[in-house]
């Protein structure tokens, strides 16, 4: 019985070269990216350290109505 990679490899196979430079180029970016647990880790990792700078006194808070307003006014 034929695995599933060896099923993908054989038609990926058949394809036109220019077809197969495709999927090539698509499965290079695919490893390029990072996984779903490993954005979490780096989003989590930046919240620490913007709370560490807040804690420290670094970086002062603001309010909310300021941060959607100020956002509000860029989109606009």
């Amino acid at each position: 019985m034929e695995s599933k990679l060896d099923e993908v490899i054989t038609a990926a196979l058949h394809l036109s070269i220019e077809e197969r430079a495709q999927v090539a180029a698509k499965l290079l970016l695919s490893l390029d990216e990072p996984s779903e647990s490993e954005v979490e880790r780096l989003w989590l990792e930046e919240a620490e350290r913007r709370l560490n700078e807040f804690r420290k006194g670094r970086v002062q808070g603001m309010p909310a109505d300021d941060v959607f307003r100020r956002a509000m006014d860029d989109i606009s």
